[in-house]
C-alpha cells in the first residue's frame, strides 16, 4: 500500500499535534484543574471526581463522535480522526508522569491555552482531530462555515460552564480564557505564521511608485484603473501583497515620492501563487533555496 506525499504529511501532523496536546493535559491542565472544553475537559472533570484515568475516559467519549464523523464529514476524515482519537489516548496514557510545567493558574491558563491550540491546530492542518468535542467543531465549520477557531470557542465554551458544577468561579474563569487563547492559536496555525499585508496605493506619481516597488523592492503590482468621484479624474489604483516585515520600508519609500499618497493596509491571512513559495520566503529570509 502507498501513501502519498499529502498523506504523510498528514499523518505527521497529526501524530505530533497529537503528542503536544498530551503533553498539554498532563503537564498543564490536568494539575491545574483547568477545564479548556472538549473531551480534554471533560477527562479533567471525571478525574477530578472520581479519579479515573484520562485515557480511558477519552477513549470512552470518542467511539460514538466516531461515527457522527464518518457521517458527516466522509470516510477520508474518519480514517484520519479514528488514528488521532487512538494514538491521542495513547500518548496521554505514556506522558502521565511526565513533570508538571507550573503550578501558577495564570501561567498554566497562558501557555496550556497555547500549547493546547497548537496542538490541535496540527490536527486540523492534518484534516483530522483527536476526535471528542473537535469532530462537532469540525462539522461546526464545515456546514456553517465558521472558523475552527470559532467554533471550538463556541462548542467548547459549552463544556466548561459544565465545570462550574465541579471547580470554583475563578478556576472556570481562567478556563475560558485558556479557551479563547486556544481559539486564537488553533487559527493562527491554519492561516500560517507568515503574515502578509494588502496594500492599496493611489496617488498621481503612480508611474514612480510603480517602479519603486517592482524593481527596487521586487515586488508584484497590479494596476486598476480608476474615477475619482468628487472630480472625476482618471487614475491608477495600486495594488501588491507584501510580507509584514517590509512594510513599513515600502510605505516610506511611497511617502518619500508623493507624501500625500493615499495608503490603505489590510492583513492578508492567506496568500498563494508566485512570490509566496516557500523557496521565496525562504529567500527572502537568508536561506539557501537549494537547501529545501
Amino acid at each position: 500500500m502507498k501513501f502519498t506525499k499529502k498523506q504523510l504529511q498528514d499523518t505527521l501532523y497529526v501524530t505530533v499535534g497529537s503528542f503536544v496536546l498530551a503533553v498539554s493535559i498532563n503537564s498543564i491542565l490536568l494539575p491545574n484543574k483547568i477545564v479548556a472544553g472538549g473531551a480534554n475537559g471533560i477527562s479533567v472533570v471525571i478525574n477530578y471526581l472520581f479519579g479515573w484515568n484520562p485515557a480511558l475516559i477519552l477513549y470512552a467519549i470518542n467511539l460514538p463522535l466516531l461515527l457522527l464523523c464518518f457521517a458527516l464529514l466522509g470516510k477520508e476524515v474518519g480514517i484520519k480522526t479514528i488514528y488521532g482519537s487512538l494514538v491521542y489516548p495513547f500518548f496521554v496514557g505514556i506522558t502521565t508522569n511526565f513533570p508538571v510545567l507550573t503550578h501558577n493558574i495564570f501561567l498554566a491558563t497562558l501557555f496550556g491555552g497555547i500549547l493546547t491550540g497548537l496542538g490541535l491546530g496540527l490536527e486540523f492542518r492534518g484534516n483530522a482531530s483527536t476526535g471528542g468535542t473537535a469532530i462537532i467543531s469540525q462539522i461546526v465549520n464545515k456546514y456553517f462555515k465558521i472558523s475552527l477557531g470559532i467554533s471550538i470557542l463556541f462548542v467548547d465554551g459549552l463544556v466548561i460552564l459544565s465545570a462550574l458544577y465541579v471547580f470554583n468561579t475563578d478556576t472556570v474563569l481562567f478556563s475560558l480564557i485558556c479557551l479563547y487563547i486556544i481559539g486564537r492559536v488553533v487559527d493562527l496555525v491554519q492561516v500560517g505564521f507568515v503574515r502578509s499585508k494588502n496594500v492599496l496605493i493611489i496617488s498621481p506619481k503612480y508611474e514612480q511608485i510603480r517602479e519603486k516597488i517592482l524593481i527596487d523592492f521586487d515586488k508584484g503590482l497590479t494596476l486598476i484603473p480608476i474615477e475619482g468621484a468628487y472630480r472625476k479624474n482618471q487614475s491608477m489604483l495600486m495594488m501588491t501583497v507584501i510580507s509584514e516585515k517590509d512594510f513599513g520600508r515600502i510605505k516610506e519609500s511611497i511617502l518619500a515620492i508623493d507624501e500625500e499618497a493615499f495608503i490603505v493596509s489590510m492583513n492578508a491571512s492567506e496568500v498563494f501563487g508566485r512570490g509566496f513559495s516557500l523557496k521565496k520566503i525562504a529567500e527572502d529570509y537568508g536561506i539557501e533555496a537549494n537547501n529545501l
